[in-house]
């Protein structure tokens, strides 16, 4: 099949010969590619946490200090979050992918330099600003190029790699630092620097972005090379073209801050925001606070506290994967407002209970982290499919910033509880009010988008 690259195109002909490319392995290969550099970036996040008790020995860290270290990448995650969005809205998705790719090794790199506190601060707080970049630009760029069928198993089967990050960054530091000390860890979290140079010869750009741009021509050929290589990869004709998606309003550029508002995207950013603010609010407001409740409450030792807070993770973990099979059956509100409600109902049990032994607190919680992270992964395939592609990467990094002001305010509100003498049953029904909210909210107001091209979503 001869597969033409120069005719003049449009943003519905783009969709129909998106839209009929079967699964292969050169979408699944472009999957793992994105997602190698999505899962460094996930074990990029939280190396500070291992290796700050060495640190701290090391450079006769304060309380202060310690504090700064630990939030200065947070800052800068958020920054780079809604940064991130209106460059790859502006220059591209796999461009941007590949600059915080880049930047986060070279921190990487001179952090693992560095012999003082300043300049691991600035190098620490500019990675933030990568790693809070790459992931909601790398979400809308999976998202768009993937056809509606299956839609969400493909997105999420990807997404799944950045809760393994965090996971696998636990394992590696525990077995590194004793051997090599802090700076190995560093060092190796430098190397997938080279995956941006990679990615630049080796992912597409976006055909949908390019056509939203205007770009037709750099449209049509970036559409060639998927379709010659999906051909190659199935070693059969592609399937004819079906009936044009529809694009039923103009994709004209403007104020992408202000299309997010306008419309019928007034109430699905408010929506999206309230879900992100939520589900991390409720999921970091638990787990950050798991291992000091198991040794401060139950007296467990460090070891055990650890282990019982991993599992709790390794639940969440499970929730994920759970999330990608079911969400193209059920839908995607479905997933939402009934991951919020069990959630909450898992938090009322624990609540109503006491959190009386550790047991109790290590079953109830794991099982509120399978739905809770099940929500919170699904958000990264649910708030691209929400925005026409104009905006689509400034919607997902606004989802972001939410996302990190609840990572930021969920410990500090659990914090102020529980150190306030307040029984540890009512830490938990107060997170359980707020995910209760978030429920309601993904059930009257969540749009369903199951089965649906992007462009019929959100023209």
């Amino acid at each position: 099949m001869s597969i033409d690259a120069t005719p003049a195109m449009t943003q519905g002909d783009i969709a129909t010969r998106l839209e009929r490319l079967p699964m292969s392995r050169w979408q699944i290969s472009v999957r793992l590619l994105i997602g190698i550099v999505t899962f460094f970036e996930a074990f990029d996040q939280l190396l500070i946490a291992y290796t700050l008790p060495v640190l701290s020995r090391e450079w006769g860290l304060s309380a202060a200090t310690s504090t700064a270290a630990l939030t200065i990448g947070s800052i800068g995650m958020l920054v780079g979050a809604l940064v991130s969005g209106w460059a790859a809205d502006r220059i591209g998705r796999v461009r941007v992918i590949a600059i915080c790719v880049a930047v986060s090794a070279l921190c990487s790199a001179g952090m693992a330099a560095c012999d003082s506190l300043t300049p691991f601060l600035v190098l620490r707080f500019v990675q933030g600003l990568a790693i809070g970049g790459e992931v909601p630009t790398a979400a809308a760029y999976i998202s768009e190029i993937t056809r509606a069928h299956k839609r969400g198993r493909f997105v999420l089967l990807y997404e799944v790699v950045f809760p393994a990050g965090l996971a696998v960054s636990a394992l590696v530091a525990a077995w590194l630092i004793p051997l090599w000390g802090w700076r190995s860890l560093y060092l190796l979290a430098a190397v997938p620097g080279l995956m941006a140079f990679v990615i630049l010869r080796k992912v597409p750009e976006s055909p949908r972005w390019l056509a939203s741009r205007g770009k037709y021509d750099k449209a049509a050929a970036a559409m060639a090379t998927m379709e010659t290589k999906v051909q190659r990869a199935t070693g059969e004709p592609l399937p004819a073209p079906a009936a044009a998606v529809p694009v039923t309003a103009p994709q004209q550029r403007g104020n992408a801050l202000r299309d997010l508002f306008a419309g019928r995207y007034r109430r699905r950013t408010l929506t999206v925001w309230t879900i992100w603010f939520v589900g991390y609010l409720a999921n970091y407001g638990i787990t950050s606070w798991l291992p000091t409740i198991y040794r401060g409450v139950f007296h467990l030792p460090l070891g055990q506290a650890l282990w019982y807070s991993t599992a709790t993770s390794a639940a969440g973990l499970v929730g994920c994967v759970l999330a990608a099979l079911v969400i193209d059956r059920i839908g995607r509100r479905v997933v939402l407002a009934a991951g919020l409600g069990a959630t909450t109902a898992m938090l009322v049990v624990l609540g109503a209970l006491g959190a009386g032994s550790p047991v109790q607190l290590l079953v109830w919680s794991s099982l509120a982290a399978v739905f809770n992270f099940a929500v919170n992964i699904s958000l990264y395939l649910y708030t691209p499919e929400l925005y026409p592609t104009r905006s689509r990467a400034l919607g997902c990094s606004l989802g972001g910033v939410m996302n990190r002001l609840g990572l930021i305010l969920g410990p500090i509100l659990v914090g102020a509880v529980y150190a306030g003498g307040t029984a540890l049953g009512s830490v938990f029904l107060l997170i359980s009010g707020i995910t209760l909210v978030g429920a309601i909210v993904a059930a009257v107001f969540a749009e369903e988008t199951r089965g649906r091209t992007l462009e019929e979503i959100a023209p």
